[in-house]
């Protein structure tokens, strides 16, 4: 297997980092997240420009069908500079609409920047449990009547229309019976509350309150929905894997070059070995994350469901354990100074923490990679 990057990806790579490092800066990400808005128009606007929406976008539908690697190299170079637009909630709307294959002119309208989704699959009793839903979706001649509460929606409030998942039939926590639905956020009934989270993200909470939509609406079959749901969680998983990395990688050079530069007893304390050994057990933890969060990306379109689900979890507890220990050391490393909002380490520390928490923490991917076919120990189909 080829591990090398394509051209094309490395351009945008290197038309994303360059973009940040001149206009999306630390200072001026401070700016955004302290502003009524949170976000930046003026942001989403580069990101349409540079193509960034258009990337996983079918060609059909007006965009560059971008993989799930072509999706990495964008969302390593987002998490290293901590940007906070919707871009992550909108590519994870728009993987559900391509596996759902009925909306292609919302797909259109997400390659031409003019749709912002968000993906609101999590309830207050779920935990990481995402067939665990008390969200109803109830048919009449209309179509569909939804009804109940969504928790913590990234970017809820700032996207157009959402991806809801309903129980249409079946009990609660149940895989059957559930059904996806595309909802514009204007529509009678929708109540959004939207707020900022630790990591200087926005967030929401989304009451449908006896919420009509048309049978189009639908994405997927009625109650069958969950392996679309299951895909999608694993897709947007390995993404935030690509994000985490990034944000480790951040971390890492900036301790490095503080130990490089803070001096004690006449010397730059990098030069004491207790402290270059902490320093090379990061990179070794790094290292494996990123050879994890590249597999992820590389299993997240397989074609095998189980062969998804393992890689997926591997380098979510994988990841998951290295930005716990990343985060921590840079946290020591730089003193009293490295949990302060001034230093660019302690909003990068909070960003991986929750990474950490979404779509399933350590412990549930850990878990979750047991049981699958073939792990000693799991029960292999007979």
């Amino acid at each position: 297997m080829d591990f090398n990057f394509k051209e094309e990806q490395l351009q945008f790579a290197d038309a994303l980092r360059r973009w940040i490092d001149k206009d999306y800066t630390f200072d001026a990400r401070k700016r955004i997240i302290g502003s009524e808005a949170g976000v930046s128009d003026e942001a989403w606007r580069t990101l349409v420009e540079l193509g960034m929406t258009a990337l996983p976008v079918p060609e059909a539908q007006g965009g560059f069908s971008g993989s799930a690697i072509d999706l990495y190299v964008v969302m390593k170079e987002l998490g290293r500079g901590l940007v906070v637009e919707p871009y992550f909630a909108t590519v994870l709307g728009a993987q559900f609409l391509k596996l759902g294959g009925a909306h292609p002119a919302l797909l259109e309208q997400v390659a031409a920047g003019e749709l912002k989704l968000a993906c609101a699959l999590h309830e207050r009793q779920s935990r990481h449990a995402l067939a665990d839903i008390a969200v109803t979706a109830r048919a009449d001649a209309a179509g569909f009547i939804i009804d109940g509460r969504k928790s913590v929606v990234v970017h809820g409030a700032e996207a157009d229309s959402v991806i809801v998942s309903a129980r249409s039939s079946g009990g609660q926590r149940e895989q059957a019976g559930i059904s996806l639905f595309v909802v514009p956020v204007d529509a009678a009934g929708v109540s959004v509350t939207g707020y900022r989270s630790l990591d200087g993200q926005r967030a929401a909470d989304i009451v449908f309150d006896h919420v009509s939509v048309p049978a189009s609406a639908l994405i997927g079959p009625a109650g069958a929905g969950w392996d679309i749901l299951d895909a999608c969680a694993d897709y947007g998983a390995a993404l935030l894997c690509a994000e985490a990395l990034g944000a480790m990688e951040a971390l890492f050079d900036a301790t490095l070059d503080y130990l490089k530069t803070r001096t004690q007893f006449g010397a730059p304390i990098g030069k004491f070995q207790a402290l270059q050994h902490r320093m090379a057990d990061m990179f070794i933890h790094l290292e494996q994350a990123r050879s994890m969060a590249l597999l992820a990306a590389v299993k997240a379109d397989a074609a095998d469901p189980d062969e998804r689900r393992g890689a997926v979890s591997a380098a979510k507890y994988r990841i998951g354990q290295a930005a716990r220990f990343i985060g921590q050391q840079a946290v020591q490393l730089h003193g009293g100074m490295g949990v302060t909002n001034e230093l660019p380490a302690a909003h990068h520390f909070k960003r991986l923490c929750t990474i950490e928490l979404s779509f399933g923490d350590s412990d549930h991917h850990l878990r979750r990679f047991m049981a699958q076919p073939g792990f000693a120990g799991a029960e292999t189909p007979a």
